[in-house]
């Protein structure tokens, strides 16, 4: 592999390499625009249940095919009490308030993911952040509060409601993360991910029947748009991308791997200016350079 370095080219482990992480920089940051899509003619809930029940079933297969291997109660369990944190909550939430927050506004709140880790750590498992990451949760802090402080978010009640459930979408996304290692799961990482998605995906169709919000759905009424946009959620955003985030994982060092944290959202705003008509003032663009700073801190200072 060295000659093959020396001679100026790649070889073809770098190459997915480089690959994999392009798909989940630009996959997972393209969600936010796509998961808006697909809520204009499919119920929010109705939407993110059905995608992640989806994608879960079919991983699930495909992870037995690979191994044979059937999970225990214990695994169900613990896989369904955590999908519902990340996936129900955390996801669902923030699929919901997309309909009153503009989707590189909601990717610029997620990012702030990792400072509730930070305090995540330090109150649960009374590990306290270094300098360092102390300088990134007041970036993250300062860059937020100029983020919602704009006179278009504060005249504007939803979305302050849909800003404030984001918030409790990344507070449950970020337990979870600490708890995870505490609770027994499936060897198989995939495995673990499709119970999650399954999980996930059975609460959020469960809500959106106890709620009634699935009979606003009709399919004489569902737009090409949000058709294709589900589809693309559950092969590129659920599949595909979370593959080669774990095959990620495999190659390179954690700290690489978490960068997705802060090109998400460039992405994310990006494809909602650009396909979405989404207007970035100047005052959200220096917010998102605060916090995008903040966050790079602290991912800098999570590495093993």
């Amino acid at each position: 592999m060295e000659n093959t370095i020396n001679r100026g080219k790649f070889s073809r482990e770098q190459l997915l390499i480089i690959g994999a992480f392009a798909i989940v920089y630009i996959v997972w940051g393209s969600t936010y625009l796509f998961n808006y899509l697909a809520i204009q003619t499919i119920p929010p809930f109705l939407m993110s249940g059905s995608r992640f029940f989806t994608a879960g079933v079919l991983l699930f297969t495909y992870a037995y095919w690979r191994n044979r291997q059937w999970p225990s109660f214990v695994h169900w369990r613990n896989a369904f009490f955590l999908g519902i944190l990340f996936l129900t909550i955390g996801t669902g939430g923030v699929v919901w308030a997309e309909q009153y927050v503009a989707t590189g506004i909601a990717s610029l709140v997620v990012a702030l993911e990792p400072l509730v880790v930070i305090f995540m750590m330090w109150g649960i498992l009374h590990k306290k952040p270094a300098l360092k990451s102390l300088v990134g949760v007041g970036l993250g802090i300062l860059g937020m509060t100029i983020l919602v402080g704009q006179t278009s978010f504060t005249a504007h009640t939803n979305t302050l409601i849909g800003i404030g459930v984001i918030l409790i979408s990344i507070l449950s996304w970020g337990y979870a993360s600490v708890a995870i290692p505490k609770y027994e799961m499936p060897k198989s990482r995939l495995q673990s991910t499709a119970i999650q998605m399954i999980a996930g995906g059975l609460s959020l169709l469960f809500f959106s029947m106890i709620i009634g919000e699935y009979r606003s759905f009709s399919f004489e009424h569902l737009s090409a748009q949000s058709a294709w946009s589900w589809l693309y959620l559950i092969i590129f955003g659920s599949i595909i991308a979370f593959s080669c985030f774990n095959y990620l994982l495999l190659k390179v060092s954690p700290d690489k791997v978490a960068t997705t944290n802060y090109v998400n959202p460039v992405v994310a705003l990006w494809m909602g200016w650009m396909f979405n008509d989404e207007v970035l003032s100047k005052q959200s663009l220096l917010a998102a350079g605060i916090l995008l700073i903040g966050v790079f801190l602290i991912i800098t200072k999570l590495k093993k």
